[in-house]
């Protein structure tokens, strides 16, 4: 068992550590190799392997980021920060997904209610309910959805519906925006 030693730390406390992983951002040449790439390949590799080690090192150099616990603590920030993003985004599209689905369902109300008008009209005829089965069966599925969609709470304006469509989907666009910039 192999086992890094660092200043401040002995072998034992060294054995006992799990073992780093490490991130690997370089090609492996010598499973290229054996792919059958050729030795200019190998050459490029190995510039493209030692450039990529080059920017890395300049990366954590540049951010204060050579002691490895510093370096954790920054990964375990930023992963935690990644989480609740997501965990927003994820909240901010189901609550978008939500509020489409509330305005389709009352395009679709909307659009069949004359339908079921006409039918109070003609005194609830059979007739008339088996030639529009198609609209009623919208109608219904759509008042369904709005009942179940709004749980009990007032039907809001279609403008402030659109409204609120409009800035659940501004901030998902940012939320996007932000997860790939970290």
């Amino acid at each position: 068992m192999t086992a890094e030693l660092r200043p401040g730390l002995s072998f034992r406390a060294a054995l006992a550590r799990p073992p780093r992983q490490r991130i690997n951002l370089a090609i492996d040449i010598q499973q290229r190799i054996a792919q059958g790439k050729g030795p200019g390949y190998e050459h490029w590799a190995k510039l493209y392997n030692l450039k990529q080690m080059a920017a890395a090192l300049q990366y954590l150099q540049e951010n204060g980021l050579t002691d490895y616990d510093a370096l954790a603590e920054k990964t375990e920030t930023a992963v935690d920060r990644a989480h609740a993003l997501a965990g927003e985004l994820r909240a901010v599209e189901d609550q978008l997904a939500r509020t489409s689905a509330l305005m389709g369902a009352v395009v679709d109300y909307a659009k069949t209610w004359p339908v079921f008008d006409s039918y109070k009209a003609a005194r609830y005829s059979k007739k008339y309910l088996a030639a529009h089965k198609d609209e009623f069966d919208t109608y219904r599925a759509a008042k369904t959805s709005i009942n179940e969609l709004l749980d009990g709470a007032k039907l809001p304006r279609t403008e402030k519906l659109k409204q609120q469509r409009r800035e659940l989907a501004k901030q998902k666009k940012a939320l996007y925006v932000f997860t790939i910039a970290d």
